[in-house]
């Protein structure tokens, strides 16, 4: 089976709805709310773009027949909903153009949309430059993915220029750059580290959906590294630590975001967009582009709810919103020196 196509069945088959670490995220009911629904709005300014709604479409597949009708039905509900979307890893098609319209669907089917290229960290300039040529891209996401790298059984080896070839692209590229993770959080040494290499946008992406761990371990012959399938920060947690560094970026939450409520609760924390994966392609394969044109209108409209529910008419105002923190979050805080009283007493 190709690679891609493998990957993404084992997300799916690994997919399930499951408690997490924003479950131990309280909201504080503490005001009269002196508005109405039709006063809140879910505008977000993000790579100096405006979008309608603080969530999009974040990497997921490309590279095979099967994920180009994947990445043409997701490109489907991100034209008609008017959200940024975000493509696999790209490299595939740079190595091997015969799958390149695996990708290049995504700019066919939506031909003015906001649309994000993506390659691995350790990628050169004009790998970089190639990955935005090849779709016309607005922006590129560059992934970071040492964990799975090291499990994948023909992963790398080698992690030794990330940081310098990741400062270069970001100081060179013509478009924005966004470093993610892949699903294993980040610290504050980490996230201090790409805002002192000039990154100005950063997906925390932590643990709480996709393991690629998990995923790479279960196509090892003897699966002995199960140990690793829960590695890094939970999304709560890499937020929490993000949020410790004092300069300015575009803070982007994603990483086991299964509903409404978990998006506004990393907008409560401090998060200016969430990235959708694993939730958007399950509705997708299995409702259709229309399932996921639905799932899209309902959380906005549950969104409005939310935000109506703690008095708060944009984005920006939820930051007020009093948080409490329980179990492992709160012990994360404690052991980490994150002063869990300014998001309660807030």
């Amino acid at each position: 089976m190709n690679r891609k196509d493998e990957h993404a069945a084992l997300a799916m088959d690994f997919y399930q709805e499951k408690s997490n670490d924003f479950d131990l995220i309280r909201i504080v009911h503490d005001r009269f709310p002196e508005m109405k629904v039709a006063d809140t709005t879910l505008a977000v300014e993000l790579l100096n773009q405006e979008f309608p709604r603080p969530f999009f479409i974040n990497a997921m597949t490309g590279g095979s027949q099967k994920t180009k009708e994947y990445n043409r039905q997701l490109a489907e509900v991100a034209k008609e909903c008017n959200l940024m979307m975000a493509t696999g890893s790209v490299s595939a098609a740079l190595k091997d153009p015969s799958v390149a319209d695996s990708f290049t669907i995504v700019r066919k089917v939506n031909p003015t949309g906001f649309i994000t290229s993506n390659l691995g960290a350790g990628t050169t300039l004009d790998q970089a430059q190639r990955a935005v040529d090849l779709l016309s891209a607005n922006a590129l996401q560059i992934h970071l993915n040492v964990a799975q790298e090291l499990v994948m059984p023909e992963g790398d080896r080698d992690f030794s220029q990330w940081l310098s070839k990741i400062e270069t692209i970001v100081r060179h590229l013509p478009v924005p750059v966004i470093v993610k993770e892949v699903g294993f959080g980040m610290s504050r040494k980490m996230v201090q580290q790409l805002v002192d290499c000039g990154v100005t946008a950063i997906d925390i992406s932590g643990r709480g959906g996709t393991s690629f761990t998990k995923i790479e371990n279960a196509r090892r012959p003897q699966q002995e590294l199960s140990y690793l399938s829960d590695f890094g920060q939970s999304t709560p947690e890499a937020l929490l630590e993000a949020l410790e560094v004092p300069q300015i970026f575009d803070l982007i939450a994603s990483g086991g975001i299964q509903n409404a409520y978990d998006i506004y609760k990393s907008l409560v924390l401090g998060a200016k967009s969430c990235g959708i994966s694993g939730k958007m392609l399950h509705t997708v394969i299995h409702g259709g582009v229309e399932a996921g044109i639905q799932l899209v209108q309902d959380w906005s409209n549950e969104l409005r709810l939310l935000m109506t529910l703690t008095g708060q008419k944009n984005l920006k105002d939820l930051r007020h919103v009093p948080v409490v923190f329980s179990g492992s979050l709160l012990e994360w805080c404690i052991n980490r020196e994150i002063d869990s009283k300014k998001y309660s007493m807030r």
